[in-house]
């Protein structure tokens, strides 16, 4: 349990009250409140109380892409709900929190996420991202499932995110600007950190693995695109759909981390393909990329020019 009054000795609180804007008796105004909350129990399980001993690097895992977590080295692990992050109600998202090291890395691992098309709003798709801040995590990495539509990507391939389009519907940073955790209008123009994509491709380079790279278009789902939104989607730029990550890259970048993500091309989109989509598809090809998708993130992660 954190005291009250226990912000002025530990500096991982001071910092995100700092971030938040407000003073630790007026938390419960903020818009950044029920993440806070997520801070205090974390750090309460941890018994942190310095940013030098918090993640250097936050990893999310999507659909089917689990056990990357188990890498980690002196594992901390705990269910989300446990911490008051929301537990993910979809298959191949197990909801536990990671925390650990990996090549001499300080890493925290989301194994799965929650998703706008589950009923969520926006805080609470983007709250793990938003604790990670508060916590100082400079870096994030993000993973998904995707539908392919490049017709020069193949099912199983890898994509490293060059750039996104938010088709959703909605902002993270609608409602008020939450104190000083970033501007009001955030600039876009390298929402995924240019020197981390350098990275990922060096990486998947040096250990013989085919990287495409393309534009991944976010949709609020949960139904798959009809044929002609993908022919729409294609026309407007995008080479792979899903239904996440851009909100959390949206809420990462206007938090001032540095942002990288890859997409396991995991079925061919609607009307470009021979068969009908289903999601234990999604799971049975993210389950088998799984390896590969592991592999390189540990390669970035032990490079650490991120």
């Amino acid at each position: 349990m954190i005291e009250k009054g226990a912000f002025m000795s530990n500096q991982i609180l001071a910092h995100a009250l700092e971030r938040m804007g407000v003073a630790e008796y007026n938390v419960s105004g903020s818009p950044l409140s029920k993440a806070y909350w997520s801070v205090t129990q974390i750090i309460a399980r941890t018994g942190w109380t310095t940013l030098e001993q918090t993640p250097e690097i936050a990893v999310v895992l999507g659909s089917g892409l689990g056990g990357f977590e188990k890498r980690l080295h002196s594992q901390f692990e705990i269910p989300f709900h446990d911490v008051g992050l929301p537990a993910p109600g979809i298959p191949g998202h197990s909801g536990r929190l990671c925390i650990g090291t990996l090549s001499g890395h300080r890493v925290a691992v989301l194994a799965g996420r929650v998703h706008y098309y589950e009923g969520h709003d926006f805080e609470t798709v983007c709250r793990a991202t938003r604790v990670m801040a508060l916590l100082g995590v400079p870096t994030l990495l993000l993973s998904n499932a995707a539908g392919g539509i490049n017709p020069d990507f193949a099912v199983g391939d890898l994509m490293l995110i060059r750039d996104h389009l938010n088709l959703m519907g909605d902002n993270p940073l609608r409602g008020p600007n939450p104190g000083n955790l970033g501007p009001r209008f955030p600039d876009m123009t390298t929402a995924w950190t240019p020197a981390i994509r350098q990275v990922f491709k060096e990486q998947a380079a040096r250990l013989g693995l085919t990287l495409k790279e393309g534009v991944y278009a976010a949709n609020c789902g949960p139904t798959y695109e009809t044929p002609a939104e993908v022919r729409m989607l294609k026309a407007i730029g995008a080479d792979a759909v899903g239904m996440s990550t851009a909100p959390e890259a949206i809420a990462a970048r206007h938090a001032g981390m540095r942002v990288g993500g890859v997409s396991v091309v995991t079925n061919a989109a609607a009307g470009t393909g021979a068969s009908e989509l289903s999601h234990e598809e999604v799971k049975e090809v993210g389950a088998a990329a799984g390896v590969k998708l592991g592999d390189l993130f540990e390669a970035v992660i032990a490079d650490g020019k991120w």
